[in-house]
């Protein structure tokens, strides 16, 4: 019997893998990257043609040289990282430390596939390929800018601003489109303008009409516009002088990319993008499902693609006219085109297996798995329904020569909302017009004129955010949440609810970086420089031309702030606690193991404390006030301020708790 050895990324992809192929395969994880540059030095040899140096990571020797016993002795031996340009990445670094113990190059073979199914699987294993250079060289070109960047950058950061600041290629354009926006809120002016309607009644039914002009539309910019125009109305009545119905189709939305998975969850579920690239990446590594095992629920979450395959496309179609009728199911679909990106080689984000709904899965998935598999579940059986179809009537009436309009909708078949609503399809609500005809005349009961104020332009929210650098062409997909999670770990923005606002450690870091780094931090600049990359992978540009077209400049640049930047001075963020040993305000200070207090003494005196925050509930098992603290993991939990005295703590935050006095989020210390 021969012996084949799989090697894979993770060890939720081995248990899942396992189920489909028998005990000719042994399957094995890399658990990431196993080869790296340096953490500890620049790992770019500028000097010599910009070859980057590579060892093995730190605490991954063992592991290494276990694959290597393992590829010893198999007699076949498949690369099966993720299919992108990480994964290949580590595929060809595996490939040559593999081969240093033996000339065994025929007997390795790079497999990817888009889904953890047995057809996905053993469709790989029949069609082998050697490892793609181009899309190698695309990562190898990506891993050299951001470190160039991050590892020169950074230090002047710490030099000039604070110790343990970092900037990045996408991470400074992500602050700067921020803090652009923080900028133009505060500068806003607001406008008036006003509103005027028309309240009058259509037998026991009340109606309002608004405001619309003559032949076109007038602006009501100011109170005496408002008053001119109902003096010259008078008592006119409203007379219906035209009447209009029409159709609105509403078309069904494209499968999930990984930018709309992150917004959509965003929106609808309140997710972090950090959260929904995690959760999604354990429903497509295998998640054990009573009854079936450890499954693979969704395809490959790192797409830009709305693309599936013909296969898939067969079936859900078949599911929707069994479920909802043949009139549900979408006879023409229009896909979304979108070029030079090659994650556009995938498939959307759907779900693995049809037959596995959201309903058997929920006893088998944690509540946020659950959530995040039935948004993608039943966002992909959407996109194969028809359009949505309203009924829609546009009334106009006037008085005088001015014209007023009312507008009613009604939803007369639903096609894909059955299955899958928006936050926009969740606000639209049906509004029914009695029947009206021209000719029609009505008295005004009363005119409901109200001031307004133009509003600023709105904070980034996480998905929003996503929006913004997707449209911009600013990175990829897969690194949003990693940028994200940066700018709020540095604290360079924090985040009030959904809102994204910047802080002033992350003002003087993009202040630094645009006066010094314009470049780094031009929206096209990094924009163009993402179709480098792009065209690397696909071979038409060779790696090292960008690298060496890119650091001379960026360069003579660290070297030039290093002598004319003056060195800022951020304060520490004081606090209420009082410091027991010499009675100065403690503030707050960010370590490796997140914030703790610190009094402002240091050297004088070296007085720490824990960093705890009420939760703003009192602990239902002996009543003491309950705090907010954060798992190894980084998951928000509550536990009694008592621990170990009282072993009280939870998950969720109870909504029948009885409230302390305290308020959340406010500041304790622990003794």
């Amino acid at each position: 019997m021969s012996n084949n050895l799989i090697i894979v990324e993770s060890p939720a992809k081995v248990k899942t893998i396992s189920k489909f192929l028998g005990k000719s395969y042994t399957i094995d994880a890399t658990m990431g990257h196993l080869i790296d540059m340096p953490k500890s030095s620049l790992g770019v040899d500028v000097e010599n043609d910009y070859e980057p140096k590579y060892i093995t990571i730190r605490g991954k020797g063992d592991l290494l040289s276990k694959l290597k016993k393992e590829a010893k002795k198999a007699d076949k031996i498949y690369l099966a990282t993720d299919p992108d340009r990480e994964g290949e990445a580590i595929s060809w670094h595996l490939q040559k430390e593999l081969l240093k113990d033996a000339n065994n190059e025929d007997k390795i073979s790079r497999i990817s596939f888009n889904e953890i199914t047995k057809n996905a699987v053993k469709n790989a294993l029949k069609n082998p390929r050697e490892i793609d250079m181009d899309l190698v060289n695309a990562q190898q070109a990506r891993r050299v800018m951001d470190r160039l960047v991050g590892y020169t950058i950074s230090p002047l950061l710490w030099q000039k601003i604070k110790k343990g600041l970092s900037a990045g290629r996408v991470q400074s354009v992500a602050l700067k489109m921020i803090c652009d926006r923080e900028a133009e809120i505060a500068a806003f002016v607001p406008e008036e303008y006003w509103s005027l309607d028309a309240l009058f009644s259509v037998g026991k039914k009340e109606l309002t009409a608004s405001f619309y002009g003559k032949d076109k539309r007038i602006p009501l910019d100011k109170e005496e516009t408002v008053a001119s125009i109902l003096k010259e109305i008078g008592k006119s009545k409203l007379t219906v002088v035209e009447k209009k119905q029409g159709e609105r189709r509403k078309k069904a939305p494209l499968p999930f990319t990984t930018s709309t998975l992150q917004q959509e969850a965003a929106k609808l579920l309140s997710f972090p993008t950090q959260k929904t690239m995690r959760i999604a990446q354990s429903l497509y590594e295998g998640v054990q499902i009573k009854g079936r095992g450890v499954v693979g629920l969704i395809t490959y979450l790192r797409t830009d693609s709305t693309r599936i395959s013909d296969e898939a496309h067969r079936a859900v179609l078949e599911k929707i006219r069994a479920e909802y009728g043949e009139e549900y199911c979408q006879k023409k679909q229009a896909e979304e085109k979108k070029e030079g990106k090659i994650q556009d080689a995938h498939e959307a984000i759907r779900p693995s297996y049809l037959e596995i709904t959201p309903f058997e899965a929920k006893d088998s998935l944690g509540k946020d798995e659950y959530k995040l598999y039935q948004l993608i579940y039943k966002r992909f059986v959407a996109s194969r329904m028809e359009s949505a179809v309203y009924e829609t009537e546009t009334i106009k009436l006037s008085a005088k020569d001015y014209i007023f309009t009312i507008n009613g909708s009604r939803l007369r078949f639903e096609g894909f909302l059955a299955v899958y609503m928006s936050e926009e399809d969740k606000n639209e609500k049906n509004i029914a017009l009695p029947p009206l005809k021209e000719g029609d005349s009505f008295a005004v009961k009363e005119w409901l004129k109200e001031q307004h104020f133009t509003q600023p332009p709105a904070h980034y929210t996480e998905a929003s955010l996503v929006k913004a650098l997707e449209e911009g062409g600013i990175g990829r997909p897969s690194t949003y949440a990693p940028t994200i999670g940066t700018l709020l770990l540095r604290r360079y923005v924090g985040k009030e609810k959904k809102n994204l606002f910047v802080t002033e450690l992350g003002n003087a870091v993009n202040e630094m970086m645009s006066q010094n780094f314009p470049g780094i931090v031009d929206k096209e600049f990094t924009a163009n420089l993402e179709s480098l990359l792009d065209s690397v992978s696909v071979g038409e540009t060779a790696w090292k031309t960008i690298v060496e077209n890119f650091y001379p400049d960026l360069s003579s640049a660290v070297e030039k702030a290093k002598e004319e930047v003056e060195k800022v001075s951020i304060k520490d963020e004081e606090t209420d606690v009082v410091c027991d040993k010499c009675g100065r305000k403690m503030v707050l200070k960010y370590g490796p193991h997140g914030k703790f207090l610190a009094c402002p003494g240091f050297p004088d005196c070296k007085n720490t404390k824990p960093y705890v925050e009420y939760a703003g509930f009192l602990c239902p098992t002996c009543g003491a006030e309950c705090v907010k603290k954060r798992s190894k993991k980084g998951r928000i939990f509550y536990s009694c301020s008592r621990y170990p005295d009282c072993d009280y703590m939870t998950w969720q935050k109870p909504k029948d708790a009885k409230s302390g006095e305290k308020k959340e989020g406010e500041i304790m210390a622990q003794k």
